[in-house]
């Protein structure tokens, strides 16, 4: 079963959605980030959670042989 990261953003209700998608798409492209979830409060703050999947390297024994 893959494991993940989760990191939070938050935004604030005057936030335009421009800005907001542009955020979103510089997590996706730079930083691997996926969308998990979206929550919209009373209020008009918006929590975004973004997910990425942790990839587990294997150590190599010293002769290079597992």
């Amino acid at each position: 079963m893959p494991e993940y990261e989760y990191r939070t953003l938050t935004f604030e209700r005057g936030t335009s959605r421009g800005d907001i998608r542009q955020a979103l798409t510089d997590e996706a492209e730079y930083g691997h980030w996926e969308l998990a979830r979206t929550r919209l409060y009373l209020g008009g703050i918006r929590r975004v959670w973004l997910r990425r999947r942790i990839i587990r390297m294997r150590r190599e024994s010293p002769g290079g042989l597992l």
